[in-house]
């Protein structure tokens, strides 16, 4: 449905990134779950624009819920979440309203809405929209913390620098969640954060991958083919802007596997476990009970102030561009917390179809 995610528990995102507001309506969610609007405000932090390594956009990202939530707790009905834009410099955008960015949606949304589209900044195709499935996304990931589910993204390469993986899964989604920049290894973060200035330096972006993992889900949620847990996390996250590739597990290195190799063993007791998890705690689009690992692929940051061929969209000619205006050398230690939110409601939805909408609030 186009700007709409989810079944049960359903995500709305509306604005454009030079507009007056974005903002995100969420729907389904049991009352009753406890709204912090101090933790919606850490993990907004989490995204906002920040130093050499950001634009130099700085928005307040100051979220208004208007609806939906009393007495400190949702109510059931729709929440409504409006975040002001504050910072915005349109004349950056004169030039673009006929010259399509490489990278960018401009000549995309230009064949779809015929001209109609806000380009301003890449309008609804902006990364400025995910601000409002942050906001929702902290509300949602607070329901599942109380279920004992937790959820941590860290920056896994960027800029040909790799950090580790996940050992110890709570310890290291503990340390994740006071991490400004989410790396776990902190001679790997100096060193990715300088291959960032030395982009910006050159004129030029980079991207990067992140991994995600989640722990304390229950085993036995989701649908085999069609609507697997593999599926409808792929289907969120793929919606975040940038993001190319998504791996669960092993992924693509299953292929040069043997199967005694890639199949996780099972281990009996008190709660059923495999000694390996390539499967990335998920078969037959089914969850295992053992954690869900997955990485995504970020592409470097499209607006670069290097100048690049294009067309001009009014005759269909070859031209050149200079891209003016305030960017990001890299996103990708700005949208782990956005994958973050993603993950958190996905799974808010998918608890919702197997136990319930009133289960994630324990409603008697």
């Amino acid at each position: 449905m186009k700007n709409t995610f989810g079944s049960s528990v359903a995500l709305t995102i509306f604005g454009e990134s030079h507009g007056s507001a974005i903002g995100a309506v969420l729907d389904g969610l049991a009352p009753g779950i406890p709204v912090d609007e101090e933790f919606i405000a850490s993990q907004m932090d989490k995204r906002r624009a920040a130093g050499a390594l950001s634009t130099a956009r700085h928005e307040a990202d100051k979220v208004r819920i208007v609806s939906g939530v009393f007495g400190g707790k949702t109510t059931g009905t729709p929440i409504t979440f409006i975040i002001e834009n504050q910072d915005t410099r349109s004349r950056d955008y004169g030039e673009l309203a006929y010259k399509a960015r490489p990278g960018h949606a401009d000549f995309t949304a230009q064949e779809k809405y015929h001209g109609f589209q806000d380009f301003r900044g890449g309008g609804h195709f902006s990364g400025r929209i995910t601000a409002g499935i942050v906001a929702a996304g902290a509300v949602a990931l607070t329901a599942l913390r109380a279920k004992g589910i937790q959820i941590g993204t860290h920056i896994l390469s960027c800029g040909g620098v790799w950090d580790r993986t996940f050992d110890n899964y709570k310890e290291d989604i503990s340390r994740l969640s006071e991490l400004e920049f989410a790396v776990l290894d902190d001679e790997k973060a100096e060193q990715m954060k300088a291959e960032i200035l030395r982009a910006k330096q050159n004129s030029d972006s980079v991207g990067g991958r992140l991994e995600t993992a989640v722990t304390g889900f229950p085993a036995g949620v989701g649908e085999p083919w069609f609507d697997t847990i593999e599926s409808v996390l792929s289907h969120g996250l793929f919606s975040i802007p940038a993001v190319k590739g998504v791996e669960f597990g092993s992924g693509f290195a299953c292929a040069d596997m043997n199967g005694s190799v890639c199949n996780d063993c099972f281990s009996g007791g008190e709660s059923i476990t495999s000694a390996t998890n390539n499967s990335g705690g998920i078969l037959g689009g089914i969850t295992s009970g053992m954690p869900i690992v997955f990485r995504i692929a970020v592409k470097p940051t499209p607006s670069i102030y290097k100048e690049q061929q294009t067309i001009d969209m009014r005759t269909g000619q070859t031209t050149t561009l200079t891209i003016n205006g305030r960017h990001d050398p890299a996103i990708v230690h700005r949208a782990r917390v956005v994958a973050d939110s993603i993950t958190a409601l996905t799974l808010c939805d998918q608890l919702a179809l197997r136990y319930g909408t009133d289960w994630l609030a324990d409603i008697k």
